[in-house]
């Protein structure tokens, strides 16, 4: 188990750089949190470090956002929350875009479990006080 300690916003971005070298041969991550933990704030600090320009957002009612990393690939933003049925993942080609070798960022992948890869980082984010505790349980 990996575990970082972030007190403020400032520190995400070191944060998010240091995660995405220590679990470099991992393409989807899944991020389960409490509302308002900052799954999304995470995220958009995951998307600074992969050198995507572009506003990041969470796509609570799109269910998936795309974004362009600096090198030129896609980088892809889900959020489940307000999905029914897995079917609704299954109808937006969710297996294409997991084994597609491109990031994804998934929230709320509790609703789709059984969707995700066998090899999806696996991340935790608590709040506890105003510090966030970002832990990977893959281990």
């Amino acid at each position: 188990m990996k575990e970082w300690q972030v007190n403020s916003v400032s520190e995400l971005d070191d944060v998010a750089a240091d995660f995405l070298s220590a679990f470099m041969q991992y393409r989807v991550f899944a991020f389960s949190a409490e509302m308002g933990a900052g799954k999304t704030t995470f995220i958009k600090s995951l998307c600074r470090a992969l050198g995507v320009l572009e506003n990041v957002t969470s796509p609570t009612f799109s269910i998936v956002n795309e974004y362009m990393s600096a090198d030129g690939n896609p980088v892809y933003h889900f959020d489940f929350y307000r999905i029914e049925k897995k079917q609704e993942a299954i109808d937006i080609g969710i297996s294409e875009y997991f084994y597609s070798g491109n990031y994804c960022f998934v929230e709320w992948p509790e609703k789709i479990l059984h969707l995700l890869p066998e090899d999806a980082c696996r991340i935790s984010i608590n709040l506890k006080d105003n510090t966030r505790i970002i832990t990977f349980n893959n281990v």
